[in-house]
């Protein structure tokens, strides 16, 4: 593979350290090229989308992994969605005139007070699964400072992140995040201060990593990681491969489904029922032909 548009799972074998690698450059402009977010808005989206990335392979689930934040300032949320499969999609919202007139560095001041969330939703998958979700105060300056704001709070696990995105000239995005952590401590090796050690270094390791390097589409994640760690007995992981995909599709005729037909009718103007998909802004028209059809088909399980 290029190296791009994927998530690397890596191992240090001579520590109980684990990570992950993002690089994407096509994925973003998908999905963000579907709207015409403020350059703010656009960038913190991107970091959402590759930081959710990193987060949900992080994971064992069935299903769709979802990363939220949600606030009172200008951008009162951003949220993007990662199936087991590498799926992705995402969206903001946001004031418009407030973006214009707030400061215009893209920080997650920009969504003033509220919180950030990490939901897996297993339901389509496993039947009974219950949906799991942790919530944690918005802290830090970017999305990646908050997640690991939450991982220090909501799951003490040793975690560092790191993550980038930015738009080049000709108007194509580049983002990547790269996020290590400690295994759970009933997993440390015998010496505590070899643990702890191991840590430190790979911290500082991490902390030489620059924006530049990580967005450089001329470097692939594993050349990079082996940049990095290569005096660390780097293992690396088989590849995952992250593509847009969004299910409006499917999930639009489930949804309307659940109302009557005279709910819809008093839905429709001129006759029809219009809906936009706030992911990737495809519009759906219903006239009266179409809006019947929706009981005459079977409704597809969608993920």
């Amino acid at each position: 593979m290029s190296g791009h548009n994927q998530l690397l799972p890596f191992r240090l074998q001579d520590s109980t350290i684990r990570g992950r690698m993002v690089k994407m450059g096509k994925v973003l402009d998908d999905i963000l090229g579907k709207h015409a977010y403020p350059p703010p808005v656009a960038q913190l989206l991107a970091e959402t989308i590759v930081v959710a990335s990193a987060l949900a392979f992080a994971l064992k689930y069935e299903g769709k992994f979802t990363l939220q934040s949600k606030g009172d300032g200008p951008v009162s949320l951003l949220l993007a969605d990662v199936t087991s499969e590498g799926y992705l999609r995402a969206y903001a919202r946001f004031d418009e005139q407030a973006v214009r007139t707030a400061d215009q560095q893209a920080t997650i001041g920009l969504l003033g007070k509220g919180y950030l969330s990490f939901t897996v939703d297993q339901s389509h998958a496993l039947e009974g699964a219950e949906q799991y979700q942790g919530i944690v105060d918005l802290r830090g300056s970017s999305v990646a400072a908050a997640a690991q704001y939450y991982f220090k709070q909501s799951e003490q696990i040793p975690t560092g992140i790191m993550a980038c995105a930015a738009c080049n000239d000709a108007g194509q995005w580049h983002g990547a995040a790269l996020m290590v952590q400690r295994l759970p401590e009933e997993e440390r090796a015998a010496n505590e201060n070899s643990f702890d050690e191991d840590w430190n270094r790979v911290m500082v390791l991490m902390a030489t990593c620059t924006p530049h390097e990580m967005l450089d589409p001329a470097l692939a994640a594993d050349e990079m990681l082996f940049r990095l760690f290569h005096e660390e007995d780097l293992a690396i992981d088989a590849p995952r491969a992250l593509q847009f995909r969004c299910t409006c599709g499917e999930r639009i005729p489930e949804t309307l489904r659940r109302f009557t037909r005279d709910e819809l009718e008093d839905m429709a103007e001129n006759d029809l029922v219009t809906i936009t998909c706030q992911f990737c802004n495809a519009r759906y028209d219903y006239d009266r032909a179409a809006r019947d059809n929706l009981f005459r088909t079977s409704p597809a399980q969608v993920f």
